[in-house]
């Protein structure tokens, strides 16, 4: 790793001994403070953030091993290295036990002084990694969120599901956020911290997408010139998605049936079972009852995989959740821009409010993108949208409502409601409205109803 500009404070009440440091730190161009004892560390520590400390012992004032405590009582979480003299190995054990990170021993080799301050460098450029990703994570899931009472319910039934093994299925139109719902499913569930590896079956070959899964040996094919281990494989204990799993051929769902059903499978010109323990979570915009009466889709694999259905609404039918969503973005891309914006007018969240959205929540993010990097902030303006969004009607037209289409518009709200309530599922729909299933498919089809 490398330690340029990294900053080591450097606590011992020996003047000679903090020089000497302080020489062998340049040399690795660390920057360096300086502390004469504990009470000075603590001050220097507040006002330099530094990322490890060089710590002696004995001192006066506060002494090395009270420092340490008083750090962990704080919740001040850095490295510490302890700087003992020859004889004092006890001291230097006690203060591993009150957190230090490693010791050195007077006099010291500049060569073990190096490789130990890079190791504890190496660990807490990790940490904070660490803590950036789970920060950038968290925010993420703030997606998986909302007011509106559709959204509020897939969560209750995601959390449950989630608690269980049970394979989940997200049926929603593209852009929906079914990954990032996924990926809060693994979170939630006792698998975090373990692989979650996503997959879109969309646009890969069968064999590409059958090597993707279960890997090859070597030799398996031409071009195979070495062995690879699958995604299922390498998710061991972990989650994979299978984002658009409708688009499967027919020879893959038999294989991918059989690993649902028996948790193992063997490798393309493989003979050995590998088994594995994976969380399946498949995603579709597809109608997959359609596919099932076109024989494209298996009926026991997509039993197996519909064992908890969660539809995922779009973003025209959770409006109430757009501001939130809006807000989101403008911190995540002003962010990432460096741009200053803060706020969005209210002319231009009436706008965001009143479109359609077929695109979803993706669409929203791509919208709210182009402002951010078009714009001069610190405010999105009508004039930041595109026209499309801009266009959007707001509010009641001025031309009255005929009475064919005040009753197409009542019809076509009553059916989206039943078959949202019923997830789709036509028939129950229909049973709830008191009709004919092949009528309400007449009337889905007049009102051009997705």
């Amino acid at each position: 790793m490398e330690t340029t500009g990294a900053r080591v404070l450097i606590v011992d009440d020996d003047v000679a001994s903090r020089e000497l440091l302080e020489v062998r730190l340049r040399a690795l161009k660390c920057e360096v403070a300086m502390a004469a004892d504990g009470r000075e560390a603590l001050s220097a520590i507040r006002r330099e953030t530094p990322a490890l400390v060089l710590l002696d012992l004995q001192m006066p004032r506060m002494g090395g091993l009270e420092l340490l405590r008083t750090l962990r009582r704080d919740g001040v979480d850095l490295p510490v290295i302890v700087i003992t003299a020859h004889g004092s190995i006890e001291s230097a054990v006690e203060a591993m036990k009150e957190g230090a990170y490693d010791f050195i021993v007077k006099p010291f080799d500049p060569k073990h002084l190096e490789i130990v301050v890079r190791k504890a460098l190496e660990r807490e450029e990790l940490r904070r990694e660490v803590e950036v990703l789970a920060e950038e994570s968290g925010k993420r899931y703030h997606l998986v969120a909302g007011k509106s009472a559709k959204m509020n319910e897939a969560i209750e039934t995601a959390k449950k599901a989630a608690a269980s093994k049970a394979t989940v299925l997200l049926l929603g139109e593209s852009g929906t956020g079914k990954e990032i719902f996924a990926r809060a499913i693994h979170n939630w569930s006792e698998r975090k911290g373990k692989p979650f590896i996503a997959i879109n079956c969309v646009g890969l070959s069968k064999e590409l997408l059958e090597s993707e899964l279960f890997g090859h040996e070597k030799g398996a094919f031409t071009g195979a010139h070495e062995l690879k281990k699958g995604k299922l494989e390498m998710a061991h204990g972990g989650t994979v998605f299978l984002d658009e799993v409708g688009d499967i051929s027919p020879e893959l769902q038999t294989k991918l049936l059989r690993f649902i059903q028996e948790r193992e499978f063997e490798r393309i010109g493989g003979m050995k079972p590998i088994s594995v323990d994976v969380r399946i979570i498949a995603a579709t915009n597809r109608d997959l009852e359609a596919s099932l009466k076109e024989g494209r889709f298996r009926e026991d694999l997509y039993h197996r995989l519909n064992v908890v259905p969660i539809a995922l609404p779009p973003l025209r039918e959770r409006r109430e959740d757009i501001p939130l969503l809006s807000q989101y973005y403008l911190r995540r891309f002003s962010s990432e821009t460096k741009k200053d914006f803060t706020e969005i007018t209210p002319e231009a969240e009436e706008k965001l409010f009143a479109y359609d959205w077929p695109g979803n929540v993706r669409e929203l993010a791509n919208v709210i993108e182009r402002a951010v990097v078009l714009g001069h902030g610190p405010t999105i303006t009508l004039k930041d949208l595109p026209s499309r969004v801009a266009d959007a009607e707001t509010g009641l037209t001025s031309e009255p409502l005929s009475y064919r289409a005040a009753l197409d518009a009542c019809r076509r709200e009553l059916i989206v409601k039943a078959l949202n309530q019923h997830r789709g599922n036509r028939a129950a729909a229909a049973r709830a409205l008191g009709l004919h299933e092949k009528y309400l498919l007449r009337v889905i089809k007049s009102l051009r109803i997705d």
